[in-house]
């Protein structure tokens, strides 16, 4: 019997034996919980990015069976050396080219038959960026492409619900927060910010209330040059009033479609 096998024996005969600070590998390998259900952990990126015109989401060729080809988000498996928002900034980086993006937890989807595979829980996580700064990065390894948010084709196993989760969030998030306005150059018209809204929140606004009640808030500063690349009159641009903005962000509220409904 060698030295090892002799520390097992004198541990396992010992009820209340406390363990000390292991070195030994092989004797922490005993110790995981006996009689325990494996799973799989994954991570699922939902990238959204507004390009001036519409709010889209990023979506890649899922790569391996089941359902290779189809469209789906960037998702991949957790490796037992990386911690979970490791594992994410890892996978879209793989995916799509994509590197230094802030990635915000969504909710875990756990549903026993997400996966027809194997049984696997996933943590989706989501970003809002803006689409021109990041182009240069866009891989096409595995076919990245942008979508319209209206106009986004079928998904594999539970992708839609997560990006749904992700739009409510979002919505939420803009209706309390500046968020929208980093997707905005840093001087803007009021027809770009009715068009980032509306896309926002799957509504269409009237343009003269939309302006009103904007200007009501006192958080946007108007600029002397103007924006004539639509008219020969031209649409004046604005700045955020960033000041004025953590002063009173409530005012957003405002002009937000329906801010009663909205909710985590």
């Amino acid at each position: 019997m060698n030295k090892n096998d002799t520390y097992k024996n004198n541990y396992a005969s010992k009820k209340n034996y406390i363990c000390p600070p292991f070195k030994n590998l092989s004797l922490l390998e005993m110790q995981k919980y006996s009689k325990q259900t494996r799973l799989l952990l994954a991570v699922d990126c939902i990238i959204f990015g507004f390009d001036g015109e519409a709010l889209k989401i990023l979506l890649i060729k899922r790569g391996f069976q089941p359902e290779k080809g189809n469209w789906s988000l960037m998702g991949g498996f957790v490796q037992t050396s990386e911690s979970i928002d490791q594992a994410a900034n890892r996978i879209l980086k793989q995916l799509t080219g994509i590197d230094g993006v802030y990635l915000e937890q969504l909710h875990t989807f756990g549903d026993t038959d997400r996966d027809p595979i194997e049984r696997t829980a996933s943590v989706a996580y989501f970003a809002l960026i803006d689409i021109h700064k990041y182009e240069t990065q866009l891989s096409n390894d595995y076919h990245a492409e942008w979508f319209p948010l209206k106009r986004v084709p079928k998904l594999v196993f539970d992708h839609q619900e997560m990006v749904e989760a992700a739009k409510r969030r979002i919505r939420y998030k803009a209706a309390l927060h500046p968020i929208l306005f980093e997707l905005l150059p840093k001087k803007f018209t009021l027809p770009q910010l009715q068009i980032l809204y509306e896309s926002v929140f799957n509504t269409t606004i009237d343009k003269r209330n939309f302006s009103k009640r904007v200007l009501a808030t006192g958080l946007l500063i108007k600029l002397n040059d103007k924006d004539k690349a639509g008219s020969k009159r031209g649409a004046y641009y604005y700045q955020l009033n960033m000041q004025h903005y953590y002063a009173k962000f409530q005012a957003f509220l405002n002009f937000i479609p329906n801010p009663d409904s909205l909710h985590l």
